[in-house]
């Protein structure tokens, strides 16, 4: 019996070889001869090349909800993967392990029909006037010099997203980490392991087992603040157990310039941070600016006083904004939009001057047009018979449009709790003690003078970023169709109407981690939850938003192997 099952396993083995083998010579097959004629020329091939370059949030929204049947799709990018960088902070301190955040790119546009290609490179200069990117290979070791390429584009996305910000402080380069991908939140968890293993050497005086357990966290957003509760939590749930000579030794000091932390968060999550923090025993310094780091001290200058100090640490992470990468600058000087801190672009993602050259997530920003530089075609589009003067009727025939077309007018109307233009009309003519159901382009100019202050800058998070790659996948899919049928607005300078409908963000909420289990949560509609509820909804949210069930599976058995086993210390 014994020897009947070990021969049919044999069996099984050597058919096992057989398939796997195939299915290996297939693949590699295939990927070696999408390699080869990539770099040629498209022209045979009636579909149009998009080329997009970054595998972050904007990019792999727009590349998972692309109708990829319809294009030749080419990715350019120095990662071969998408890293869930929400939980990037969990990553610092081995509440998730790297790897179960990240999924390589060719996994997800493998499950998708029609021709993906992706290149690990990044792109050197994308030259508009001959629809070419310049790239170079990342993997440079044994190429032969061959590290560079070029390839041709009907339409590109740009989707690189942004560095870290240092505001050109001496120092914070060589000196501090960072936390914007991957390997930057491994180099902290090596470095917090690292700063416990040097305090805990027995020839090391007391003061300089302080100085290597002290942690200084540069900003006080969203980032900072989940890293400093994080790191927290992790001293103080497992660090402190494997170290206990060194546990009362431990800082950690939050440094923020402003008044507060977690300014853009409502006034009750504000203060309701600040005293945890103050409770938990992280010291944290608003009006605190850093002028310097060194490898020994981190200057600061206070705000009020003007004084400088230095402050001794063991690391120091450095989390204070975004700025812009080289590339994305000089392509910014190319097309004659210098001073900016982005690309600009219009209302459909679409870089100003560029008609086939869109960007997206953290490297664009949308240059929303003002209702009062366009006021004056408004009233003529709205006057049909030319007669000079508007009825209420014939505004509100373009009110859709114009709200379409200029969103701050509806958030002006939410703001002053209207429903509509002619409750604003009605409104305006009661405060000049007018009863006039008629206007003229000056009345107009009066009623809307105010509707711009509503403009705002949207914050660049992830969940901007992957509505903005969802919205812009639609109108591709749509391009055609909406071609011949436009979808969008009335065209105030111009006639007809807009392909497509422009981009508007819907904010679905945002979430602020404290540690010791609890999170504030501010919903759209200034609602605010704070404590252990809103940390279960934060758990089922950042699971529900993986971008595989591989990625699902492996964050929700991390954090349950914390729960029963503690965090890993091992630093790897």
């Amino acid at each position: 019996m014994c020897q009947c099952f070990f021969n049919l396993i044999l069996k099984l083995e050597r058919v096992y070889r057989l398939h796997g083998g195939s299915l290996v010579a297939y693949s590699e097959s295939k990927s070696y001869n999408g390699a080869n004629s990539a770099l040629s020329s498209h022209m045979d091939s009636k579909k149009k090349r998009v080329v997009v370059l970054g595998t972050g949030w904007a990019g792999t929204s727009f590349l998972k909800n692309l109708d990829s049947s319809l294009y030749d799709v080419h990715v350019v990018s120095p990662r071969n993967y998408f890293a869930f960088t929400p939980l990037l902070p969990s990553v610092t301190c081995g509440k998730v392990e790297a790897r179960s955040i990240i999924e390589p790119i060719r996994n997800i546009v493998s499950k998708k029909n029609g021709d993906f290609r992706f290149w690990e490179a990044e792109c050197t200069k994308v030259d508009a006037e001959n629809k070419k990117i310049h790239c170079r290979s990342v993997l440079q070791p044994n190429l032969d010099g061959k590290e560079e390429f070029i390839i041709d584009y009907d339409y590109l996305v740009i989707a690189m997203g942004a560095r870290s910000n240092t505001f050109n402080t001496p120092g914070v380069v060589e000196h501090c980490h960072f936390l914007k991908e991957v390997e930057d939140a491994q180099s902290i968890r090596r470095s917090v392991i690292d700063c416990f293993e040097r305090a805990s050497l027995p020839n090391l005086s007391e003061e300089e087992r302080k100085k290597n357990l002290h942690f200084v966290i540069v900003g006080g957003g969203p980032t900072g603040v989940e890293f400093a509760a994080e790191l927290h939590d992790f001293v103080r749930e497992d660090l402190v157990k494997l170290y206990p000579d060194v546990k009362d030794l431990v800082k950690i000091t939050l440094l923020e310039a402003g008044d507060h932390i977690l300014s853009m968060f409502d006034k009750r999550i504000t203060a309701f941070a600040e005293e945890k923090f103050q409770r938990d025993g992280i010291n944290v310094k608003t009006g605190s600016m850093v002028v310097k780091v060194s490898d020994t001290g981190i200057s600061t200058k206070e705000r009020s006083t003007g004084s400088v100090s230095s402050i001794p640490y063991g690391m120091v992470v450095w989390s204070t904004g975004i700025g812009t990468r080289p590339i994305v600058m000089d392509f910014m000087k190319q097309i004659g939009q210098t001073n900016r801190r982005a690309l600009a672009t219009d209302e459909w993602l679409r870089v100003e001057g560029c008609n086939n050259i869109y960007a997206l997530g953290d490297c664009a920003t949308i240059n929303q047009r003002k209702v009062m530089e366009d006021i004056s075609v408004i009233f003529d589009k709205a006057d049909k018979n030319q007669s000079g003067t508007l009825t209420v009727d014939a505004v509100n025939d373009v009110f859709d449009d114009i709200c379409i077309r200029y969103p701050q007018v509806e958030l002006y109307l939410k703001h002053k709790k209207m429903r509509n233009i002619v409750e604003l009309l009605k409104d305006s003519n009661k405060d000049d003690g007018k009863k006039s159901t008629e206007l003229d382009i000056e009345q107009l100019k009066s009623v809307l003078s105010e509707v711009d202050s509503q403009m705002k800058i949207l914050p660049a998070t992830a969940q901007v970023a992957a509505q903005q790659g969802a919205y812009l996948a639609r109108c591709f899919n749509r391009m055609e169709e909406c071609e011949k049928n436009p979808e969008g607005p009335l065209r105030f300078r111009g006639s007809g109407r807009h392909r497509f409908l422009p981009f508007q963000y819907k904010h679905l909420g945002q979430f602020a981690p404290l540690g010791g289990e609890q999170t504030a949560l501010q919903l759209p509609w200034d609602s605010v939850s704070i404590g252990y509820s809103s940390q279960w909804l934060w758990y089922s949210v950042y699971a529900s938003k993986q971008v595989s069930w591989r990625t699902r599976v492996l964050v929700v058995s991390d954090w349950t192997r914390r729960l029963v086993f503690g965090r890993d210390s091992s630093g790897i």
